[in-house]
């Protein structure tokens, strides 16, 4: 059975198509030209062959429209589950253009779509995990260098980064750690007021601070500030072939850029956590002050004498924990950033909702191993 699809002149694209019980044959030719209308193959849905030959005869011209044609045929073979064979295909169009898929994705998707999308993210995690532990020995390995010849640490970076993540953060950390030192009293008095316990409200601010939300807070905020300016700055030097630079003269990135961006913000962060430790005391002392008619100097010797050194030491060691992480995930990221606008900004998101996780995580960690050590 033979049928011409096209009734256009001769100059046209034309396509005739040849039908039988096991093939069906598409003989292509003429002038294919998208500025004018194409031929379309539409089989019937009845059709009982499995195979389709596509045979192009020398063209007159072709273009994109030729390229469509063949995309369509492609996809429409690899919806029905038929094979495709094309011959006589013109120079300058890729062969891969007509390869049809086998297996289970050309007859219309994998029975349980949920296990390639399982697959694929345990290689993603395999691939995170094997990045990471890279990392890590990267790191390891400039801080052993760093002990053991200190003279060459890069002394200046540190000290900028230091002002940039600590002395700069100030005003942002001391005022969401007043305000969370505020709610925590008002709550608190509240409900405590109703048993006459007033003066309890001290001692739940000033454990709850100085154990928890102190450097808790410090690090969600620095994580939020200074993991993605560590994260954008090491990623924008990457689209910029900086870091490609540091390599070929023979340089170490980690040493270099990395590993002071780390000690900066492991030697500011639990300067920054006493810092909201005092800002979050204070903001509990006035709530007492003004709404339950506490003295400061009653509400600060109560203060003093539910606190000691364990508290104190419990959330320093915290700190310089979160600030390790922080400056983990934000360096790493930046490293793994795409070599565009576009993966600068990705590696930026990333790095803040990987420190705030990793700092969640790990607080909830201290949480049970301190209560076992009885800390």
């Amino acid at each position: 059975m033979l049928r011409a699809m096209s009734t256009q002149p001769a100059t046209a694209a034309t396509v005739s198509v040849e039908e039988t019980p096991e093939l069906c044959r598409l003989t292509v030719g003429g002038r294919w030209d998208s500025s004018a209308s194409r031929p379309r193959w539409t089989p019937a849905k009845a059709a009982a062959f499995r195979q389709v030959e596509i045979v192009v005869t020398p063209l007159e011209r072709w273009d994109s429209s030729l390229v469509l044609f063949l995309g369509e045929v492609r996809r429409l073979c690899g919806k029905r589950g038929w094979t495709l064979a094309v011959h006589g295909l013109p120079a300058g169009i890729p062969p891969a253009l007509v390869l049809v898929p086998t297996g289970p994705a050309a007859a219309g998707g994998y029975a349980w779509p949920w296990v390639a999308y399982l697959g694929l993210a345990t290689r993603k995690v395999g691939a995170d995990l094997v990045d990471y532990a890279r990392f890590v020995g990267n790191c390891a390995i400039a801080c052993a260098q760093f002990l053991r010849n200190p003279v060459h640490f890069r002394w200046g970076d540190c000290l900028e980064q230091m002002q940039l993540c600590g002395a700069q953060g100030l005003p942002i950390i001391g005022l969401i750690s007043f305000l969370v030192g505020v709610i925590m009293a008002y709550q608190s008095a509240v409900l405590l007021r109703q048993f006459g316990a007033d003066i309890y409200v001290a001692d739940l601010v000033g454990l709850g601070v100085v154990r928890e939300m102190g450097p808790m807070m410090a690090a969600v905020v620095v994580a939020g500030r200074t993991g993605a300016a560590f994260a954008a700055e090491l990623g924008n030097m990457k689209a910029n072939e900086e870091i490609d630079a540091l390599e070929t003269l023979g340089l170490s990135p980690v040493r270099f850029l990395v590993l002071p961006r780390l000690l900066a913000l492991q030697l500011m962060m639990p300067l920054l956590a006493l810092y909201a430790n005092a800002l979050g005391v204070l903001g509990g002392l006035l709530v007492a002050w003004g709404l339950l008619d506490l003295p400061p100097v009653t509400y600060w010797i109560e203060t003093k004498g539910v606190l000691d050194l364990s508290d104190l030491g419990t959330g320093l060691f915290k700190s310089v924990v979160f600030g390790a992480l922080i400056g983990f995930a934000g360096c790493l990221r930046g490293l793994q950033a795409d070599r565009s606008a576009a993966g600068v900004g990705k590696a930026a998101t990333s790095a803040v909702v990987t420190s705030i996780l990793c700092v969640i995580v790990s607080d909830a960690v201290f949480a049970v191993v301190f209560n076992i050590l009885g800390l």
